[in-house]
């Protein structure tokens, strides 16, 4: 089956069986690593990637399904000269330990501030139930997700 789908802004195209996922598409033919092979079957989050703006697991997703749609992964959040405001928090509360997790709860919070930019504590634990971290208690990832959104909302920026 022939793909393409723009990721991260650049447009890209590839030829695989129809049964490849769209994280297997993402880590294994372009190299966008970021997105992580947790549970495999949904319930991890740690493959979060945003197809047209939705965040979904890429693990479940076929390619198929991404054909012809926008697709962000955690690579296309900032550049190495300029963190995303919800990285920049998650970097300075010591949110995350291992990190695995990081690239799903980050886009997670990406699509909810995209959708809701002063969201409430329990607005914030919703909107990242999808994803499991196994090392922290997650108030420093709720905390920093708050921290994002009101930066975002002192300068007038969308997140």
């Amino acid at each position: 089956m022939d793909v393409t789908m723009t990721v991260n802004g650049r447009e890209m195209s590839a030829s695989v069986p129809p049964e490849t996922t769209l994280l297997r598409l993402l880590r294994e033919e372009w190299g966008q690593t970021g997105a992580k092979l947790g549970c495999d079957v949904g319930d991890c989050g740690a493959c979060t990637v945003l197809i047209d703006g939705l965040a979904i697991n890429a693990c479940l997703m076929l390619v198929g399904q991404a054909d012809g749609r926008q697709v962000t992964t955690i690579e296309g959040l900032a550049d190495l000269e300029a963190f995303h405001p919800l990285q920049k928090h998650f970097e300075d509360l010591a949110a995350l330990q291992c990190g695995f997790c990081g690239p799903g709860m980050i886009l997670s919070a990406k699509y909810l501030l995209d959708n809701n930019p002063d969201p409430s504590t329990d607005e914030i634990k919703d909107a990242l139930a999808g994803n499991l971290c196994r090392c922290t208690g997650y108030t420093k990832i709720i905390e920093a997700v708050a921290d994002a959104a009101k930066e975002l909302a002192a300068t007038g920026k969308a997140a």
